[in-house]
C-alpha cells in the first residue's frame, strides 16, 4: 500500500516525483499532477520582503493519495479537494477520488475505496480533521461556547469560500479512545453545510500543552509563506493557495500566522436525496391501488381498551440485491435505484375498541436503536391507542434493527468500511418500507376480511389523521421520513439528533460497538477517519441528508411538515449537541420558558402554531464538552414516556398543529 518507509503519508509515485523535481516544478509535472477547477481573476502575491516569485489565484487542485500538509498522517487534512477529481457532469463538478492509500485498513482487511466515487463531494454533515501533535484546545469554541467561532480572533475558522461567511463551528480533541498520542483535531460545523459549496478552513493560535506555539507543517510553512519546496503536490498548489489567502484576506484573516489551512467541496443535494426521492416516488407507484399485505395473525382482546394485536407481512419493491441484512441497493441504467423483483416485510397494528365504533386516526411509531416493528407493542403505545383511538402501527428500521445488529459488529471488528454501505442501503429500504405501509393503513388494511369487530363491524379509519410518532432511533430517522412522506402533515420526534458521526461515541449505546472498532485500529487517527468515511455513506437515509426539507425547502413533489423535538437534559444514549444540530437544521424555535439559551435557536412564546423544541430538565449535571458518552446521574433518555405533559403536548400538536409544554414554568421532573 506504502513504500519508501513512508507509510500513510507519501505514495510510491510522489516518493519518485519527489526524486526527480528541483526546486521548482516543472510544467509539465503540475499538468501531471493537477486538473483545472474554477479560475478567479488574477491577483498577485509575494513573500514579506516582496521579492519572491508572483504568484496568480488559480482554483487547481493537484489529485493526491495523502495530502503532506499534514506529514504525520495520510488523510489529514479532511475533508479536501484534493481527494476528488473532476467531473463536469456533477451538480458540484467535482466527484470523490479515494484511494487504496487514503481508506484505512484494520484488522487486516483493505476496503474498496470504489464504493465512495458516487459522491460529487464531501459530507455537508461531516466533521473537519487534522492532526497537531500535542496541541491544547484551552480556550477554542466548544459546544457551549459556539458563537465565539465567529469572533474576529477566533483561532478556528470555517469559512464559505463564495460568500466569506463564516460558519458556526466548535474544536475539540477525539477522546474517544486512551492513545494521548494519536488524538485527532476535530472542528465540527454547529449546524449542517451548505450543499454543492465550498469551503475552507483555517487555524492560527494553537499552542501545545505547555503552552509553546504549534508549528506549521513544512509543506504548509511553504505556501503560507511563498518559500521554496521540493514537494511537487506544495509547488502544484501555488495558484490554489493564492485563492485560498485571497479569500481568508477578504474576511479579515491574515496569513501569516496561520498554522494550517485548506479548502473542500460539500455534496450536492441531490446526490443525497435523489435515491430515496426516486424510490419513493417509483416504489409507490408501482402498486397497482394500494401496497399488498397479508394478515400473519391476530390477537382479540390483547388488552384493556385494545380489541386486537395484528402481525402481517407487507408486500413492496425491493431495492437491494438480498432482502437481509447483508444486502446492497441494486441501480438501473440511469444510475438511480432499480427494483429487484418484490419481498415481504413484517409490520403489526394496535387497533383500539373504540376504532370500530368511532373513525380512528393512525399513529406510525418509529422504534429504538436495535428494536423492532413488534416495539409498537407497549404500555406507551397502548395507551395512546385507547386514550385517543389511535391505530397504531410499526415496520422495522432495516439498517439499525435488531435484525442488522449482527451485520454492524461485523463491519465494525473488521473494519470494512466499505460493507457500510450495506447499513445506510438498508435504512433506505426501511424508510420506504414505513412509507409504504402509512399507504396502506391509509387504504386498503381497514377492509381485511380478517379485521372487524365483535359484531362484524368494519374498522373506521380517518386518514385525515394520519400521524407519526417516533422515539431515539424512530426520533432520528422520523425526520428523514417526515422529509419524504406525502401522507403525514405533522410528526413528533422524541430524543433525536444529527448527524450520526457526532452522536456515536457520545452515546452509551456506542460504548460496546464502539470497543469492537477501536480494537480494529492500531493507529487510532485511523479510527476517526473511519467515522467520517462512515458518514458519507450515511448522508443518504439519515437526517444529515434530509432534515432542512421536513419544514422549509421540501423535496420534489413533497409538500413541508411540521414536527415537534422533544429532548431530555442530560440524555445519554443522543446527546444534546446533537438534537440542537438537529433543530437548528430543521429551522424551529425552541419553547418558552426554556430551561436555557441555545445557540442559532429561537425562542418563541406558547401557545405556539408551527414546529418547535422541547427541552426536559430532569436535573442532571451539564453533559460532557468532549466526545464521550454522559453518564452522571439516571439516563433520561426513555423517561419522557412517564411524563404525562409530553404527551399531552404531543397529542394536541398532532390533532391540531399548536404547541403546549402543559408544565408550569420551565419543564422538568415535577
Amino acid at each position: 500500500m506504502t513504500s519508501l518507509a513512508l507509510p500513510r503519508t507519501l505514495t510510491l509515485a510522489t516518493a519518485l516525483l519527489l526524486l526527480a523535481c528541483t526546486d521548482d516544478l516543472s510544467t509539465d509535472a503540475a499538468d501531471d499532477l493537477s486538473e483545472t477547477g474554477e479560475t478567479d481573476e488574477t491577483d498577485e502575491t509575494g513573500d514579506e520582503d516582496g521579492d519572491s516569485t508572483e504568484v496568480d489565484p488559480e482554483v487547481v487542485w493537484p489529485i493526491l493519495d495523502c495530502d503532506p500538509l499534514v506529514p504525520d498522517y495520510c488523510g489529514f487534512p479532511y475533508p479536501n479537494n484534493v481527494f476528488s477529481i473532476d467531473d463536469p457532469d456533477s451538480p458540484t463538478g467535482r466527484r470523490l477520488a479515494f484511494t487504496e492509500a487514503l481508506v484505512p485498513a484494520g484488522a487486516g482487511y483493505q476496503p474498496d475505496p470504489d464504493v465512495w466515487l458516487d459522491s460529487d463531494g464531501f459530507s455537508p454533515a461531516g466533521s473537519m480533521l487534522a492532526y497537531f501533535p500535542g496541541v491544547s484546545v484551552e480556550g477554542l469554541p466548544s459546544p457551549t461556547t459556539i458563537e465565539a467561532s465567529l469572533a474576529a480572533d477566533s483561532p478556528t475558522i470555517l469559512l464559505n469560500a463564495d460568500s466569506g461567511a463564516r460558519v458556526p463551528h466548535w474544536a475539540e480533541l477525539d477522546m474517544s479512545h486512551g492513545d494521548d498520542g494519536r488524538r485527532a483535531f476535530i472542528i465540527r460545523p454547529a449546524v449542517r453545510l451548505e450543499p454543492e459549496t465550498r469551503y475552507i478552513v483555517a487555524v492560527r493560535g494553537l499552542v501545545d500543552q505547555g503552552g509553546a506555539a504549534i508549528e506549521a507543517s513544512p509543506g504548509f510553512a511553504a505556501l503560507r509563506d511563498i518559500s521554496p519546496s521540493e514537494d511537487p503536490s506544495i509547488e502544484a498548489r501555488r495558484g490554489l493557495y493564492a485563492d485560498i489567502f485571497l479569500r481568508l484576506g477578504d474576511a479579515g484573516i491574515g496569513r501569516d500566522d496561520l498554522q494550517l489551512a485548506w479548502d473542500f467541496t460539500t455534496a450536492s443535494d441531490a446526490n443525497l436525496t435523489e435515491r430515496l426521492v426516486h424510490i419513493r416516488d417509483e416504489g409507490l407507484a408501482l402498486f397497482d391501488e394500494d401496497p399488498q399485505f397479508s394478515i400473519v395473525e391476530v390477537e382479540l382482546d390483547p388488552g384493556p381498551g385494545l380489541a386486537m394485536r395484528v402481525t402481517g407481512e407487507l408486500q413492496v419493491p425491493l431495492y437491494l440485491d438480498d432482502p437481509g441484512p447483508a444486502g446492497r441497493m441494486t441501480f438501473g441504467a440511469d444510475g438511480l435505484p432499480e427494483p429487484n423483483g418484490t419481498t415481504t416485510y413484517p409490520f403489526m397494528v394496535l387497533i383500539p375498541t373504540e376504532a370500530f365504533s368511532e373513525p380512528a386516526g393512525l399513529m406510525q411509531f418509529g422504534h429504538g436503536l436495535f428494536g423492532s416493528y413488534e416495539g409498537v407493542d407497549d404500555s406507551l403505545l397502548t395507551g395512546l391507542a385507547v386514550d385517543y383511538n389511535f391505530v397504531v402501527f410499526a415496520t422495522s428500521w432495516l439498517g439499525m434493527s435488531n435484525q442488522d445488529l449482527a451485520q454492524i459488529v461485523s463491519v465494525l471488528q473488521t473494519a470494512r468500511l466499505d460493507d457500510f454501505a450495506t447499513i445506510a442501503d438498508r435504512l433506505s429500504q426501511g424508510v420506504f418500507n414505513g412509507l409504504a405501509a402509512m399507504r396502506m393503513m391509509r387504504g386498503s388494511f381497514a377492509n381485511a376480511p380478517e379485521i372487524v369487530g365483535p359484531n362484524m363491524e368494519p374498522l373506521l379509519i380517518d386518514a385525515d389523521r394520519s400521524y407519526f410518532f417516533g422515539a431515539s432511533l424512530g426520533g432520528i430517522m422520523g425526520s428523514t421520513y417526515m422529509a419524504l412522506t406525502t401522507d403525514v402533515e405533522r410528526g413528533a420526534l422524541g430524543v433525536p439528533g444529527q448527524p450520526y458521526g457526532l452522536l456515536l461515541n457520545r452515546s452509551e449505546a456506542f460504548v460496546e460497538l464502539g470497543t469492537l472498532s477501536n480494537q480494529a485500529y492500531d493507529d487510532k487517527l485511523d479510527l476517526r477517519f473511519s467515522l467520517e468515511m462512515m458518514q458519507l455513506l450515511w448522508d443518504r437515509a439519515e437526517p444529515s441528508g434530509f432534515s432542512r426539507h421536513v419544514v422549509h425547502d421540501p423535496l420534489p413533489g413533497t409538500s413541508p411538515h411540521e414536527v415537534i423535538v422533544l429532548a431530555a437534559l442530560g440524555d445519554h444514549l443522543v446527546t444534546n449537541f446533537g438534537t440542537h444540530v438537529m433543530a437548528r437544521e430543521l429551522g424551529i424555535p425552541q419553547l418558552e420558558p426554556i430551561v436555557r439559551p441555545v445557540f442559532g435557536i429561537d425562542e418563541v412564546a406558547q401557545p405556539y402554531a408551527g414546529s418547535a423544541l422541547i427541552e426536559y430538565d430532569f436535573g442532571l449535571p451539564p453533559i460532557p464538552l468532549t466526545n464521550v458518552p454522559m453518564t452522571a446521574g439516571s439516563d433520561p433518555h426513555g423517561a419522557l414516556a412517564d411524563v404525562p405533559n409530553a404527551l399531552y403536548t404531543v397529542e394536541q400538536f398532532l390533532r391540531t398543529g399548536v404547541v403546549e409544554s402543559f408544565c408550569n414554568g420551565v419543564c422538568d421532573p415535577s
